[in-house]
């Protein structure tokens, strides 16, 4: 994926590496550009928990809370009541993280924003808004290096890394702010990292299976990651090794370990930039095809019934998991390019701009005898072209519509929208946001999370943005 040498002989050190640029890291050093992209993640981060808090799995989480009595003083999005820490992080990443619509890194195969902000908002308690942002962006990094380092071979043993590598990004943000100005916080955060590892869990049986576990595979990562941090302030401690040990994490979970790329430019080169964020509620994998699909039938006015083949070139990395069709649920459907791309070409016809695939549609979907009837028209096939264009920032598709006339229209997406190369701008994200949230929240009080948001490194009292963020 990443185009370096890989080897299972790791040098040693970079968990204390990793731990130490979190305990050094200050908001004031991140780069100016890196900062406002952090705070426009944050307003895509409150954005999509929005959504997400609407759909019947976030209510099942909440009773599961209201059932364990979990009180405490930790926030949770739109909600008056609070969540002891690790349970605030686990149902805020619900909301933000089960509906595949928030942000993703597709070099490393993982969604850290929904992690790694729920996690240092559960914490933030007489914190500036400096140091939440210097915590947040060295849990992007946590997570987004990790991945990368374990990358492909991580995921072709089975293995969904927002799941297995969130609970990094979780216990260093955690961690990060837990330890702030401490002399040992180096160390501490250390020790957390190598807690947080034997709690580390997330399998992709679902892909072929069904089932709703992957709704919860964030929240888990992040309820573990602030445990981690927890338990390390409370006297116990993991292996200050535990990335590159013999019997650590990249040895069991991977068949090879770049281990530089974790270490590699840290604290100058932020992974974070390469973060995509997603224009519709599907893998980031299936995004282009999407797209594709969607600008074909709308410059040439194609109705899906005149569909007699849709081929998708795709890149050989998604040929399985991604190409699965006939989806046995929602869930299952996200994650199917055959079945995005009949409901892309069935929905198009009435497409706007800033046309977005949601869970609702997906939802629809599955008892829609029109987009089941494209479906078994799609043909998904590895392209040279694309598989020579992947990076580890997008992955793009070859579309060739061919109609009963015998007509064909093809498209080449080189990158989706919102990946780096095309990214959303900044008043893009503002405008979505203000769409999604002005159901909830008045004009005022949504100006103001927007401008907090684009000054973080200004706010004295992080407790300012919380309160604005209850119900």
């Amino acid at each position: 994926m990443n185009g370096k040498s890989r080897s299972n002989v790791a040098p040693m050190g970079v968990t204390r590496s990793l731990a130490d640029f979190a305990a050094g890291l200050r908001g004031d050093d991140l780069p100016p550009d890196v900062a406002d992209h952090l705070g426009d993640l944050q307003l895509d981060f409150l954005r999509v928990s929005s959504i997400g808090a609407d759909m019947p799995w976030s209510a099942w989480s909440r009773d599961y809370m209201a059932a364990l009595n979990r009180n405490g003083s930790a926030p949770v999005l739109f909600a008056t009541r609070s969540l002891d820490p690790p349970s605030a992080a686990f149902l805020n990443t619900v909301y933000a993280g089960s509906i595949d619509a928030d942000d993703t890194h597709v070099g490393s195969m993982l969604h850290p924003g929904a992690i790694v902000f729920s996690a240092a908002l559960a914490v933030c308690a007489n914190t500036s808004g400096a140091e939440f942002l210097a915590a947040v962006a060295a849990g992007y990094e946590a997570m987004i290096r990790i991945g990368l380092s374990i990358q492909p071979t991580h995921f072709r043993r089975g293995f969904q890394s927002t799941a297995t590598c969130g609970g990094f990004g979780a216990a260093v943000a955690a961690s990060r702010l837990l330890f702030a100005g401490k002399p040992d916080a180096g160390p501490r955060i250390a020790e957390s990292i190598g807690l947080v590892a034997s709690f580390s869990g997330g399998l992709t049986q679902f892909y072929q299976s069904g089932s709703t576990v992957k709704r919860i595979h964030a929240a888990r990562a992040a309820e573990n990651g602030v445990a981690a941090a927890l338990l390390a302030a409370h006297g116990f401690s993991g292996p200050t090794d535990i990335l590159e040990g013999s019997n650590g994490f990249a040895r069991a979970y991977a068949d090879g370990f770049a281990a530089q790329i974790i270490t590699d430019g840290l604290g100058s080169n932020y992974l974070l930039n390469g973060v995509t964020v997603k224009g519709h509620a599907c893998s980031a994998r299936v995004q282009a095809a999407v797209e594709g699909v969607v600008a074909l039938c709308r410059e040439h006015k194609i109705d899906a019934a005149a569909i007699k083949d849709l081929y998708v070139g795709i890149p050989s990395v998604i040929l399985g998991r991604l190409t699965i069709p006939c989806p046995v649920d929602v869930q299952a459907a996200q994650m199917s390019l055959p079945h995005s791309a009949a409901l892309a070409a069935v929905l198009a016809p009435k497409a706007g701009e800033g046309f977005s695939l949601s869970v609702r549609d997906y939802e629809d979907s599955l008892r829609d005898p029109t987009v089941k009837d494209v479906e078994r028209h799609v043909r998904c096939e590895v392209d040279p072209q694309v598989e020579r264009a992947v990076t580890t920032e997008s992955v793009p598709a070859r579309i060739r519509l061919t109609l009963n006339s015998g007509r064909s229209h093809e498209l080449f997406i080189s990158a989706p929208k919102g990946s780096p190369s095309r990214p959303f701008a900044s008043s893009e994200h503002k405008a979505r946001f203000h769409s999604e949230l002005q159901r909830r929240w008045p004009q005022a009080r949504r100006d103001e999370i927007v401008d907090i948001s684009g000054h973080l490194l200004s706010l004295p009292d992080m407790g300012q943005l919380v309160r604005l963020l209850a119900d």
